[in-house]
């Protein structure tokens, strides 16, 4: 995926650095305020991020939706702050069409549509081929359904990436320019979770960039039994296994220490033998 200046290396694991505007995430809401957004975005930008993945509106599961009007009035005026301050890609985390046109026209390079063109549909794509912008299209049960009794998930995960990209194309966005995410944390269980970690290399084999998004979220937690607070760790350790599998990009909230360990992952894999 080469998008602007910006391009995606077949042989480099990416980093996204999560940035929420949300008063309610799961892990992190509200934390913004209390830092600042710059000095949130400046570290992660020193500590290696790739790219910010900036929301304004939580997706946790039993989270107050916002309408899109809030959600703008949220994200703009720190996109457009961040955009003054820093050379940075950015994604906007949104499944509104109307929010994705209005941050593209504010400074954001590339959605990130946790929806996967099931809220939006032809309309987000419409989005991204009028704008020239980069798609992350992510699995999510909510929207797409999950597999039959008896069928296999990560096929059935396929099929729906593989749908709702051809969809895209066909609305005018270059295959190129499309991302896919399987949906850790959107896939129904533990269990499915688990899942799709064990089958990473399956989903990457399919040509598309794939981002993998786990940081601090349930898998790990309902897993180890641990709080949201204590997931650092166990989110360094599928990073390194999307790593291996092929992705592209990890999602996470500590930069730092996901960045060191995928460099470290990389001189081990390419020194000589």
């Amino acid at each position: 995926m080469k998008s602007g200046s910006f391009s995606l290396d077949p042989a480099r694991t990416y980093v996204a650095g999560i940035l929420n505007l949300t008063p309610d995430s799961f892990s992190d809401g509200g934390v913004y305020e209390k830092e600042g957004p710059l000095k949130i975005v400046g570290k992660m930008i020193e500590d290696g991020a790739d790219m910010i993945d900036i929301g304004a509106e939580s997706t946790r599961p039993g989270a107050e939706k916002v309408s899109a009007d809030e959600e703008i009035r949220r994200l703009i005026p720190v996109l457009e702050d961040i955009r003054r301050h820093f050379d940075i890609y950015i994604s906007v985390d949104t499944y509104k069409p109307e929010v994705a046109r209005v941050a593209l026209g504010a400074g954001a390079d590339m959605i990130n549509d946790i929806s996967g063109l099931g809220f939006g549909g032809d309309d987000m794509a419409a989005v991204a081929a009028e704008c020239k912008a980069p798609i992350i299209l992510m699995y999510n049960k909510a929207y797409h359904g999950g597999p039959e009794k008896g069928v296999d998930l990560t096929g059935y995960i396929n099929n729906v990436l593989f749908d709702v990209a051809g969809k895209a194309v066909k609305a005018g966005v270059p295959e190129d320019m499309i991302v896919i995410d399987p949906g850790v944390g959107f896939a129904g269980s533990t269990e499915n979770d688990l899942t799709i970690l064990r089958d990473l290399e399956d989903i990457c084999s399919w040509g598309w960039p794939v981002m993998l998004g786990c940081s601090r979220k349930s898998v790990i937690g309902n897993t180890l039994k641990l709080p949201v607070d204590q997931r650092e760790e166990a989110t360094i350790v599928t990073s390194i296994i999307g790593a291996q599998a092929g992705c592209s990009i990890v999602r996470v909230h500590d930069v730092r220490a996901n960045r060191r360990a995928l460099d470290m992952l990389s001189v081990i894999q390419n020194t000589a033998s």
